[in-house]
C-alpha cells in the first residue's frame, strides 16, 4: 500500500521538521497539534521555532499544498507520533501526551494504516500504545493479537537528531526501525525511505525503544564524568579544562567538556526511563543523572562567592550589581528551553544575592510570557551596560 497521506502527530522540534522532509517529497502530509497558534503559523508557511533551514522548506511545501496543519487529526495511511514524553515528580515517565495522541488518531484508523511511535519512550510503550488503539477500535486487528496478519501495523522508529542540525541529520542520519513484527518494521522502512539517505536499521520495538535511551544515557554518564571531574579539580586548585585537554592527548581517551548540567529534552530526562523501570540494575545510570542535576546548584555557590568578592573588591551593594548570562537554551543556535540549566540558574540568583541577572542569547528576541515574564532581557545585538565583575 502506497502512502498517498502522512500524519505527524505533533508539530514541535521533531515533529514540524519530520512532516517538512515528507512534504519535500511531494508526499501530502497533515500535521496536527493542539497549539492552535502554531497551527496558523505552519498554515501561513512560516515556524513557530528556531531550526536552520526549516522555515525555507515549510515555506515551499505549504505553498505548493503538501503540507498543511490542523487540531483535529484527519483519515491517513501513514501517522507519525511525536509527541513529548516527560517525567513526573519522582522522575516516572509520563505517558498522557502519546495516549492523548493515540486515542485522538484511533477514530481515523482503517484496514492498512501504519502508525509510527517516535516519541522517546520507556520500553513497551509501542506495545501499550497498541493496546490503546485496540481498546477503541475492536473492528481492526492489531499485530499483538493476530501478528502479521494485522489490519494496522506498529513500530517504534526514534529520532537521532541534533538540535541545531535536525534538516540535515533528519535525512542523513541512519534510523533504528522497530516494528511488532516483521511487516512492520517493512512498511516503516518503506516509509521513511521516502526521504531517508541513510541505513533503516530493522529490529523489535522493545529493542528500538531501549537503543535510544541506550544511546542518551551513554551521553549522560560520559558528562557526568567530566562534570565530576570538574568538582575534583575546583577542590584541588586544578584548572579542570587543562587537565581535560592535557588527558584527551592519550589515545584511548577522550574526556567531555564540562558544564553547568544537563539541558534539554532528550539527555535530562530519558535515563530516568531506564532507572524508573530497572532501579536495582541501573546504578551507574542514576548516579551519573544526580551527578549532572547536582551541577548547577554547585554553579550557583560559585556565582555567589564570585559576587561576596566583587562586592569586598568594589564597595557596592548586592542590588548594585548586574551578572550578564549568556545563552538561554541548552545549546547554542536553538530555543528550545526545556530542562536548560542555562535558563534556571540565573532565575535562582536573586534571592541568594540581590545581584540583577541580565540574560542575553541571540535566538530570543521577544519574552515568552509563560516561562519569562519574571525577568529583563534583551537580544546580544542590542547594547548593555557593562556587568560589574566578570
Amino acid at each position: 500500500m502506497s502512502f498517498s497521506t502522512i500524519s505527524v502527530i505533533g508539530l514541535g522540534y521533531i515533529g514540524l521538521p519530520t512532516a517538512a522532509a515528507f512534504a519535500s517529497r511531494q508526499k501530502r502530509v497533515v500535521g496536527v497539534d493542539v497549539n492552535q497558534h502554531a497551527v496558523e503559523i505552519i498554515n501561513r508557511g512560516e515556524i513557530h521555532i528556531v531550526e536552520p533551514d526549516l522555515a525555507s522548506v515549510v515555506k515551499t511545501a505549504v505553498e505548493q499544498g503538501y503540507l498543511s496543519a490542523t487540531t483535529t487529526p484527519v483519515e491517513a495511511d501513514a501517522y507519525l507520533i511525536a509527541v513529548p514524553t516527560p517525567f513526573k515528580d519522582r522522575h516516572e515517565p509520563d505517558m498522557v501526551f502519546v495516549e492523548s495522541a493515540a486515542k485522538s488518531i484511533a477514530p481515523t484508523l482503517k484496514k492498512g494504516s501504519l502508525v509510527i511511535l517516535e516519541s522517546t519512550s520507556p520500553v513497551g510503550s509501542t506495545e501499550q500504545m497498541a493496546e490503546w488503539l485496540a481498546e477503541m477500535r475492536p473492528d481492526l486487528s492489531f499485530p499483538q493479537q493476530v501478528g502479521e496478519a494485522a489490519d494496522v501495523n506498529i513500530a517504534y522508529c526514534p529520532e537521532r537528531v541534533l538540535p541545531g542540525q535536525v534538516m540535515v541529520e533528519l535525512i542523513k542520519n541512519d534510523r533504528v526501525i522497530g516494528g511488532m513484527s516483521p511487516v512492520c518494521s517493512a512498511r516503516a522502512s518503506e516509509l521513511y525511505k521516502i526521504f531517508l539517505e541513510g541505513e533503516c536499521v530493522v529490529t523489535n520495538s522493545r529493542t528500538a525503544e531501549m537503543c535510544k535511551l541506550t544511546e542518551n544515557s551513554f551521553r549522560d554518564v560520559n558528562i557526568a564524568f567530566a562534570n565530576e571531574l570538574s568538582l575534583i579539580c575546583a577542590d584541588q586548585g586544578i584548572n579542570v579544562w587543562e587537565l581535560i585537554r592535557l588527558a584527551n592527548r592519550h589515545p584511548r581517551v577522550n574526556i567531555l567538556q564540562p558544564g553547568p548540567g544537563v539541558g534539554g529534552h532528550c539527555i535530562a530526562v530519558d535515563p530516568w526511563f531506564i532507572v524508573a523501570q530497572n532501579p536495582q540494575q541501573a546504578r551507574l545510570i542514576r548516579t551519573a543523572r544526580e551527578v549532572n542535576d547536582h551541577k548547577p546548584e554547585w554553579v550557583i555557590e560559585q556565582v555567589k562567592a564570585q559576587v561576596a568578592d566583587c562586592l569586598n573588591a568594589t564597595n557596592k551593594r548586592a542590588s548594585e550589581l548586574t551578572i550578564a548570562c549568556f545563552g538561554l537554551a541548552f545549546k547554542p543556535n536553538i530555543d528550545d528551553l526545556r530542562e536548560s540549566r542555562r535558563w534556571k540558574l540565573p532565575r535562582r540568583l536573586p534571592a541568594g544575592t540581590a545581584a540583577r541577572p541580565r540574560w542575553l542569547s541571540p535566538t530570543f528576541t521577544r519574552c515568552r510570557r509563560n516561562s519569562m515574564d519574571c525577568v529583563r532581557w534583551r537580544p546580544l545585538r542590542r547594547r548593555w551596560p557593562a556587568p560589574t565583575c566578570w
